[in-house]
């Protein structure tokens, strides 16, 4: 199965050559060049598993972005990408529910392995909702007389 990712950033070269690499490895890709798009891409596709975020974006930010991501999708993974590292971003964005923070220049090998890191705990995450949703109260299972 295919992990599905969808890319943010507004440097298109940038997505446009990391989607060419991450679909060589096999994932399912989707690009976006602003937050915007990515919301709309997110609520048209159910599926996609992890978002890597731009933290530096015109517009709608990276943090901004993740709030809202969060908010209407929880289960997906983000992880968020800069050029420019600085505490604020980084504790900020993990506060805010980010899997990971990277700097770019990102080497592929080290992204593939966080985004396949954050498919497994979303896995996970999905795998303990559907068992306890399985589960019944115990008092429910008694015979009532």
């Amino acid at each position: 199965m295919a992990i599905n990712v969808l890319l943010v950033d507004d440097e298109t070269s940038f997505v446009e050559t990391l989607a060419r690499r991450l679909t060589l490895r096999q994932f399912a890709v989707w690009q976006a060049n602003d937050a915007e798009t990515a919301m709309r891409i997110l609520a048209d596709n159910p599926t996609i598993d992890v978002v890597v975020l731009d933290v530096k974006m015109p517009g709608t930010d990276g943090l901004t972005a993740i709030k809202n991501i969060k908010r209407r999708h929880p289960m997906v993974e983000v992880i968020l990408l800069s050029g420019h590292a600085t505490l604020e971003a980084s504790v900020g964005g993990m506060a805010l529910g980010a899997f990971d923070y990277l700097l770019k220049p990102v080497r592929i090998d080290e992204l593939v392995y966080k985004v396949e890191d954050a498919h497994r705990r979303k896995a996970i995450q999905e795998e303990k909702i559907r068992s306890l949703r399985g589960v019944t109260p115990p008092e429910s299972n008694e015979q009532k007389t």
